[in-house]
């Protein structure tokens, strides 16, 4: 609260960009220590308007009018609200109150540790026991004869960015592990992410080698000799560098780069080419300029979205899944996927491989345990990359809204293969970006035991879950070939569309409609509804006999009324799509 200048100013003029309202309403503007609230003056619906502080990107002044001082606050989900103050000198103290609040400075300061969990206790504990990781490994058929739990990093001593529990090869032996960890990148070796019980091929991630020009690592080479004979259906691996060639290259220079084939014998090394962090946060600040244009021509927007590159990235993220989920699936060959370090682009290529291979994450709880596994406990560094405390502008990056994009663009392309619909992708994402639960707080699992946050917050997957009858998709077919077996998108260009339903914020004019989904849920339950009362229904002739549907159970009656009720509502919900 010591931050807050100015905690309440009246006649302020709010305008919402972002859903199409045309007109500003008026109303008190108050600052709290967690949300800016508006409410409007109309006493007939006194509209209230919360915005979350961590949930800000930016707090703009423009130039004065002569109606007033202005603020643009921009938030991270694309929703912008423009406001006027009318008073220059309390515009003043707003802005530079919303300037602290949105940029926390240490973790104490986040909306999921400002208030006190102990008054929850059983609620929070068993929150965080929700998603079970050792089960899933459990389900894969891990541990067996060919991969093996390891107490290696227990304490986190040989990789403070890994998690403690980790499944490597049998074959290999602490020493080599250790050794394999002195010559990767933030000593983060090679260790089992997802195992495909039919091949027994693996995938595994770690960071890329300290090879520089010439150097190698007997026990490095010892480390992906084991991961191929883990697997003894292949006489090889794939070794999966997401990062364009140039690049590695590059890195070499520095000590870093990738494989030398000539000293791992047993490799095939593949190049996918995704771009960096810096080029994927300039690409999606185009994109978010694209939506700031003011009613733009198509060529405009056309021309904007090409510059941007998104959509070349997003195809990029998804050509490097397909390329995994094929060698394992088809070919039955392990492989061993790193970018720089191991905790962005090897995170995208590790789920979107799991996505295509295994239906389970496919699912509402399936694809929580995926997010948990392949970003929170390996390591993806939340806190820097969605700006939860401020810090280093460049190592804020849309990393894991591509993975959700990606997953998204699946989804229309196989619209019966997911339980989740795009509200859930959206809200996680929102979710990711306001630190309302400690699930995607700091940078790795031991920041989070030291910080506490199991004593300190609750965890997100379980509200997630309470509210799933809004996150389902009504097309999901779980019996259906394209849910049950491995996924092959195509991701030839023209297959790729822009994410409306994230970024729809960015359009002005127009209110988002209803999702079809949304009309299609609608009409499913009243059609079911319709089917439970035909079922049961008998007809009343206007004589007084009673005459049995040709469709009816023996011996069931049901009211007239409630059929016709339901029928017209289900005209109504239909009706509604048509005059849109």
């Amino acid at each position: 609260m010591e931050h807050i200048r100015t905690p309440k100013v009246e006649n302020v003029r709010l305008l919402d960009r972002s859903s199409g309202q045309r007109k500003a309403n008026v109303g008190t503007l108050y600052l709290s220590a967690t949300h800016t609230i508006f409410v409007e003056n109309n006493p007939e619906t006194r509209k209230e308007t919360w915005v979350l502080h961590s949930m800000v990107s930016s707090v703009d002044r423009p130039p004065s009018t002569p109606s007033g001082s202005q603020l643009v606050l921009r938030c991270k989900d694309f929703r912008v609200y423009q406001i006027l103050v009318p008073q220059e000198r309390d515009c003043v103290d707003v802005h530079a109150s919303l300037v602290r609040l949105s940029r926390p400075e240490k973790y104490s300061e986040l909306y999921c540790l400002s208030f006190n969990p102990s008054v929850n206790k059983e609620e929070r504990e068993a929150s965080w026991s929700f998603i079970d990781l050792m089960a899933d490994y459990k389900r894969m058929g891990v541990p067996n004869n060919l991969w093996v739990s390891t107490t290696v990093n227990n304490e986190y001593r040989v990789c403070d960015t890994y998690p403690s529990e980790l499944f490597v090869p049998k074959s290999a032996s602490t020493g080599v592990i250790v050794g394999s960890s002195r010559f990767r990148s933030r000593g983060r070796f090679p260790a089992l992410s997802y195992f495909h019980q039919d091949t027994l091929a693996a995938v595994c991630r770690c960071s890329q080698p300290l090879s520089g020009f010439s150097g190698r690592c007997q026990e490095d080479e010892l480390m992906l000799q084991a991961v191929m004979k883990s697997n003894p259906g292949s006489d090889y691996i794939y070794v999966v560098d997401t990062r364009p060639k140039l690049n590695a290259m590059a890195n070499r220079a520095a000590g870093k780069g990738y494989e030398n084939e000539d000293h791992y014998t047993n490799i095939k090394l593949q190049f996918i080419g995704i771009e960096n962090i810096h080029v994927m946060r300039s690409s999606q600040q185009k994109i978010i300029d694209v939506g700031e244009m003011r009613a733009p021509s198509m060529s405009d927007f056309l021309w904007g979205l090409e510059n941007s590159g998104w959509l070349k990235h997003i195809k990029a993220v998804l050509d490097a899944g397909v390329f995994i989920a094929r060698a394992v699936a088809d070919e039955g060959v392990s492989v061993l996927v790193h970018c720089s370090d191991g905790w962005d682009r090897t995170a995208q290529a590790c789920s979107v491989a799991s996505i295509l291979l295994d239906p389970f994450y496919r699912t509402l709880r399936g694809f929580m345990v995926l997010i948990e596994r392949d970003w929170v406990s390996f390591g993806h560094k939340f806190s820097h990359r969605y700006a939860h405390l401020d810090g280093d502008p460049k190592e804020v990056s849309p990393v894991i809204d591509q993975f959700l994009e990606c997953v998204w663009q699946l989804s229309e392309q196989f619209p019966c293969a997911f339980e989740f619909n795009e509200r859930f992708l959206v809200t996680l994402h929102t979710y990711i970006y306001s630190c309302q639960y400690g699930s995607f707080m700091g940078n790795c699992q031991k920041e989070r035991r030291d910080l506490r946050l199991r004593e300190r917050s609750h965890s997100v997957w379980p509200q997630l879950w309470k509210d799933r009858s809004d996150y389902t998709n009504p097309l999901y077919q779980a019996e259906q070939s394209q849910s049950q077996g491995v996924l092959r998108p195509n991701t030839s260009p023209f297959y790729f569309k822009m994410w409306k339903g994230l970024y729809n914020h960015m359009e002005k004019s127009v209110p988002p409609r209803q999702s079809p989904a949304d009309y299609l849920s609608a009409v499913r339950e009243e059609s079911q509804q319709l089917e439970e009362e035909l079922t049961n229904h008998q007809e009343v002739a206007p004589g007084g006999t009673t005459h049995q549907h040709q469709h009816h159970q023996p011996g069931s009656r049901q009211e007239d009324s409630g059929s016709d009720r339901s029928s017209n509502h289900v005209g109504e919900v239909v009706g509604s799509e048509e005059e849109d």
